[in-house]
């Protein structure tokens, strides 16, 4: 009533059911827990409009208007036309996302009339609009994914995740962070090993075994002969001695 919205279907029927929603799970780290994962829903209280006040008590102070950057094309292509600061939106916080930016819904067209037609946008922290989801329910199922990693909405942006977040991202979730190779060709990243060249089998000529040359029946005799006489030789002359 105070904003002169409604909101939309799936998300009060959300806070029909609970006033806002968080999570938090940590890990073991030399036996000492380290919060990592984070999954917060504003509640009804704190579900605040952006844009509208200063961000500063001093006098002539910049809004989140002022900063706005105009030059960027709308609407381009598939790109959705990003919201506005101004009275052409309005933002409502739905996470604080521990300071690395904010997810909001938005209303894209407030005059003449609200439309309650809404969406789920992700603002970092350099003010820069990124769109996750088209409805509140996606955008939770997308929550719960993603196991509230920290800076996860980063994966739905130009510039990916820190490298830090990509190492917890690669332990708990590693198809996630990984899911650009799904949208690429099947070929593009399969393996292209050709087995017949790598176990390439050479023909190896079957080694046969010679037999030694079977000797004369006549050299055996005398060598038989020769070593006779040798041992008659010896005896006969340790008998004379």
């Amino acid at each position: 009533q105070k904003n002169s919205c409604v909101l939309p279907e799936d998300l009060k029927n959300f806070y029909l059911m609970t006033d806002g929603f968080q999570m938090t799970w940590s890990v073991k780290t030399d036996d000492t827990p380290m919060p990592l994962g984070s999954m917060v829903i504003n509640s009804i209280s704190k579900l605040c409009r952006l844009g509208g006040s200063s961000m500063y008590t001093l006098p002539n102070a910049p809004t989140l208007a002022d900063l706005e950057d105009d030059t960027d094309e709308e609407g381009n292509g598939d790109k959705p036309e990003r919201p506005h600061f101004d009275s052409r939106s309005l933002i409502f916080e739905l996470d604080p996302c521990n300071g690395t930016g904010k997810v909001c819904l938005v209303y894209k067209r407030a005059k003449p009339v609200v439309s309650p037609d809404t969406e789920i946008w992700f603002l970092d922290r350099a003010l820069y609009w990124h769109c996750l989801t088209k409805t509140f329910t996606a955008y939770y199922r997308l929550l719960i994914t993603h196991l509230g990693l920290p800076q996860w909405q980063y994966a739905f942006t130009s510039y990916g995740v820190s490298p830090q977040a990509k190492q917890w991202f690669n332990m708990y979730k590693p198809i996630t962070i990984n899911t650009a190779l799904l949208s690429e060709e099947a070929d593009s990243f399969v393996n292209k090993l050709d087995p017949n060249k790598v176990f390439k089998s050479k023909n190896k000529t079957p080694v046969i075994k010679k037999k030694p040359p079977s000797q004369p029946a006549g050299s055996q005799k005398s060598h038989t002969s020769m070593t006779s006489s040798k041992t008659s030789s010896l005896a006969g002359n340790s008998s004379r001695k």
